[in-house]
């Protein structure tokens, strides 16, 4: 015999409860008062109230007694602080880092959630967002699982080793353990069309990087320690994340991988669908189904609809390829 939640119960009686007394409303204000009405009119009328009714008290048992246990919060698109857009109009905003941090501590403090599920489907993007984020979910009190949908690459791979574990499909794309950086040597453009650079600047590696001048090897080996360190920290958060040697994540070489490959290599914990998933976040916490919660940014409406206009599967890690802005040296995981 199935076994209904008192939450359930609780939300049944106030939606009906709900509809019942604006149905008594509709009857009484169409219906018994106004004797110039039809009774046509005054049943469609009441009908019509008492539709809104069962509305308004669905949405307030939802607030007041939600069903949910598990939420899903979505990593999608190039990370960055901010979700700044990208340097042509054809490029899709990036996930703005802070608003996922926002959602995952969100979903932390709500009593009903029990279970973190964290939608991967990014390329990477920078550094330091990518880890505000992967520390927000390693401090989730509770199941954290992590699952790449077409692209857990780079940055989206470093937030993964913050979950317990890592699940993807057979075809999709993970790894990318690398750091990049990148400049535009527009220098002999320049010279071409009669341009120049001047420098004032105080301190010797205060322009590093900047497109329109030659680099030296002092400044190339200055801007190359850099992405050392970032590498350095990168390798030490996923061996200590996922359990892997240090030696074993730097022989990766930054590669990237299908789904099938990075399960027998130990670069993800299980294969399977969404719905493997959450039969596994079921038995974890003890119950025979669970009930999952898109969490979104608590943003305004139509900065959600320009946001989701945006969202793309991508198909390379960000150190595939990439395009110069033309603002000198950038830096991105």
């Amino acid at each position: 015999m199935p076994v209904v939640s008192s939450g359930r119960i609780d939300r049944l009686v106030v939606v009906v409860g709900g509809g019942l007394a604006f149905a008594s409303l509709g009857v009484a204000l169409f219906i018994v008062f106004p004797e110039t009405l039809t009774d046509l009119l005054g049943v469609i009328l009441a009908l019509a109230v008492a539709f809104v009714g069962v509305r308004l008290a669905g949405n307030a048992a939802s607030s007041l007694f939600p069903d949910y246990d598990v939420a899903e919060v979505a990593v999608e698109g190039p990370i960055s602080r901010d979700g700044g857009g990208g340097r042509l109009p054809t490029t899709p905003g990036a996930t703005p880092a802070d608003d996922i941090v926002e959602q995952i501590d969100r979903a932390n403090d709500d009593d009903n959630v029990r279970g973190l599920l964290l939608k991967l489907n990014t390329p990477g993007g920078e550094v330091v967002p990518s880890d505000d984020i992967r520390l927000a979910a390693k401090r989730f009190d509770g199941p954290t699982i992590a699952y790449a949908t077409d692209v857990c690459a780079s940055g989206g791979y470093w937030i993964a080793s913050g979950c317990d574990e890592l699940w993807a499909r057979e075809g999709s794309i993970v790894g990318s353990i690398g750091v990049i950086g990148s400049r535009i040597n527009a220098s002999d453009l320049a010279e071409k069309i009669g341009l120049s650079y001047e420098r004032f600047a105080a301190g010797e590696y205060k322009d590093a990087g900047t497109a329109l001048k030659e680099m030296d090897d002092d400044e190339r080996e200055y801007l190359q320690g850099l992405i050392d360190d970032y590498y350095d920290t990168f390798v030490e958060r996923v061996s200590d994340g996922r359990d892997l040697e240090p030696a074993f994540v730097r022989d990766t070489e930054a590669r990237i991988y299908l789904g099938e490959q990075a399960y027998d290599m130990d670069l993800v914990d299980h294969l399977g669908t969404r719905r493997e998933i959450e039969d596994e976040l079921a038995d974890r916490l003890d119950t025979d189904e669970v009930t999952v919660e898109e969490f979104e940014p608590q943003r305004p409406l139509m900065a959600r609809v320009g946001a989701g206009a945006q969202q793309v599967a991508y198909a390379f890690g960000a150190g595939v390829a990439g395009l110069g802005d033309g603002r000198g040296f950038r830096l991105r995981s």
